[in-house]
């Protein structure tokens, strides 16, 4: 960078996709007291948001124009793609001197190009993926894993402490999704191990709750054990992230692999069983539904 870079005081933040995580989001950066313009494609997501006091903006382009920082917390690559390149997309309405944040779990080419097409005109922008699910989000104390340029990173780290307590820099752009595609590929293979551990447990007749607080705590605690292990035995199966967007993190993963000639097995179990799951009509359910084909299966092989 040939000149220091700084935000604004009075900064106008866009936010594109209120979904389970994004809302609450979206709700913090109103709360630190700035004015945030809010798109997403199902106004009525948005409702506790306007009420609050939050901006609408009928369509992205519009958000973009009126927005100094945006951040975008979306579905799939391919909405990316759409928000950001598409004719009414970001790049091309967006003010020069603008910063891009994308926190969407996207892949590290896309996250390089939306990173070099941003420099093109004049903008900054940095991949930010994030983990901690929606309670994580609820009480802004996600993971942030960043890619990108440091300056940037430094310049919008204020930003991001209103959403997370554990904010890394990771490296250039798509280190950021990199780092999360990491997060995904331990995360996948451990859900398989916690709900194995707790069909175990309930099928040797033992008290599932009560074998949570032995293990959870010992060498075999994760967060998964602690917060979803739970939410499996009380059959909660609500979302805090969808299965189908796991299945989607998984197959970015599982791509990235394959292109640096890495072998990935535990991965391809953990995305095989997700999809067997999705296929009984848990897309929309939280990942701690893959307990559901666990209990499942032990009631067929009774």
């Amino acid at each position: 960078m040939k000149t220091l870079l700084a935000i604004k005081q009075n900064s106008k933040i866009g936010f594109v996709g209120t979904g389970v995580m994004g809302k609450s989001m979206a709700g913090h950066l109103l709360m630190a007291g700035y004015e945030v313009n809010i798109y997403t494609r199902t106004k009525n997501k948005a409702e506790s948001l306007l009420n609050a006091g939050a901006v609408w903006r009928e369509t992205v382009q519009q958000l973009a124009e009126n927005s100094d920082i945006i951040v975008s917390m979306v579905g799939y690559p391919k909405d990316v793609e759409e928000i950001y390149f598409g004719e009414h997309g970001i790049i091309n309405h967006a003010k020069s001197g603008s910063f891009l944040i994308d926190m969407t779990t996207s892949s590290p080419s896309l996250a390089a190009k939306l990173y070099q097409e941003a420099l093109a005109k004049g903008m900054y922008a940095l991949d930010a993926p994030v983990s901690g699910g929606d309670v994580g989000a609820k009480e802004a104390r996600l993971a942030i894993m960043v890619g990108g340029d440091e300056e940037v990173f430094n310049v919008l780290v204020p930003i991001l402490n209103y959403l997370g307590k554990n904010i890394v820099y990771q490296g250039k752009a798509g280190a950021g999704q990199h780092t999360k595609m990491c997060n995904q590929i331990a995360i996948a293979s451990n859900m398989i191990g916690v709900c194995e551990a707790m069909a175990y447990a309930q099928k040797s007749g033992l008290n599932p709750d009560t074998v949570l607080k032995s293990i959870a705590s010992g060498a075999a605690g994760s967060w998964s054990l602690s917060n979803l292990a739970p939410r499996m035995l009380a059959n909660d199966f609500a979302p805090g992230f969808y299965v189908k967007h796991f299945i989607k993190d998984m197959t970015i993963a599982l791509g990235a692999a394959k292109e640096m000639g890495l072998l990935t097995p535990g991965l391809e179990l953990a995305k095989s069983l997700y999809e067997k799951l999705a296929a009984e009509g848990e897309e929309n359910s939280g990942t701690q539904s893959l307990y559901k084909l666990y209990t499942s299966l032990s009631s067929v092989n009774s």
